[in-house]
Formats: C-alpha cells, sequence, structure tokens
C-alpha cells in the first residue's frame, strides 16, 4: 500500500477513534455524573466545571433553533452530514499525513455531534473552562477536535514550505 493510500486509513482510524472517546465521555457526562438537564453543574477544579448546555445550534449556538423547532434540526444535521461527505472525498486527495489527521479530527468531531443531533435534537455540551476567565464557552470533545483539526490544516497551509507541500 503507498503512502497516500494509507492517508484515508489514517483519517478513517482517527475519526472513529474520535467519535468513540466523544460518545463515551457523553454517555458518562450524562448517565453516570447524572447532568442532563441544561444548567447541571459539577465544579471540578478553579477553572474546569462540567456544567451542561444542550447546543441546539452550530459553532457556540449559531443559528440556535428553538425548542420543538424539528426544522432547523434536521436541516443541521443534513448540513453536517454533507460537510462529513465533502471530507471523506478529499481526503482521498490528500498528500500529506497531517491533511489526513487534521480531515480526520474534522469528520470525527461532525460525526460525533451529528449522533447527539439525531438522537437528542441537539448537541450535549459540557466541558467548562469558563474559570480560566477568557473561555466564556462550552463545549464537548467532537468540538475540539473540530477545532484542532482546523487548526491542523491551517497550520499546514500557512507555516509549511511549497516544497514540503508537495512532499509525502
Amino acid at each position: 500500500m503507498s503512502k497516500t493510500a494509507r492517508l484515508p486509513v489514517i483519517a478513517y482510524a482517527i475519526a472513529a477513534l474520535v467519535i468513540v472517546v466523544d460518545q463515551l465521555s457523553k454517555f458518562w457526562v450524562l448517565n453516570v455524573q447524572g447532568l442532563s438537564e441544561a444548567g447541571d453543574h459539577i465544579e471540578i477544579s478553579r477553572f474546569f466545571d462540567l456544567t451542561m448546555v444542550w447546543n441546539r445550534g452550530v459553532s457556540f449556538g449559531l443559528f440556535r433553533s428553538p425548542d420543538g423547532q424539528e426544522t432547523i434540526r434536521w436541516l443541521l444535521a443534513a448540513f453536517s452530514a454533507a460537510i462529513c461527505v465533502v471530507l471523506v472525498v478529499w481526503v482521498w486527495k490528500a498528500q500529506r499525513k497531517w491533511s489526513a489527521v487534521g480531515i480526520g479530527l474534522i469528520i470525527g468531531g461532525a460525526l460525533g455531534n451529528l449522533v447527539d443531533r439525531v438522537r437528542f435534537g441537539a448537541v450535549a455540551d459540557f466541558i467548562d473552562l469558563s474559570g480560566l476567565g477568557f473561555f466564556p464557552w462550552v463545549f464537548n470533545i467532537a468540538d475540539a477536535a473540530i477545532n484542532i483539526g482546523v487548526a491542523v490544516l491551517l497550520i499546514e497551509t500557512f507555516f509549511t514550505s511549497d516544497k514540503d507541500k508537495t512532499a509525502l
């Protein structure tokens, strides 16, 4: 198997790992810790808490749908699925390992949140770092994977020489 043929395998393995870790963490928070209602809260430390937020929108609550608004829920689910299809095709054209890693992280995060949107009608967010004083948003493992994946792709794009971009 050539190096480029292995890149989709790397991406899909990373995506699968993100989905599993994301869904296990959500199961733990919802079922073991019992944080199921919006606003439920467990203080862990001065800067890190578990705070349940049901995100009915996209990143940081943008395009949030009101409770019971099924049309927006399914439009957001369809949008997430479409993005995943585009990324699955893109990874087959990837020429570099870091592209596959970034795309895999984004696919896994998008699918992890898509599972929530289909199951619950909203995405379960619970990682609260607002105690740091500069990060007011609550997020989850899938959100973190998406952001890290985008950062990896941006770093690769802007901080890699043209010579390195063509090498495997």
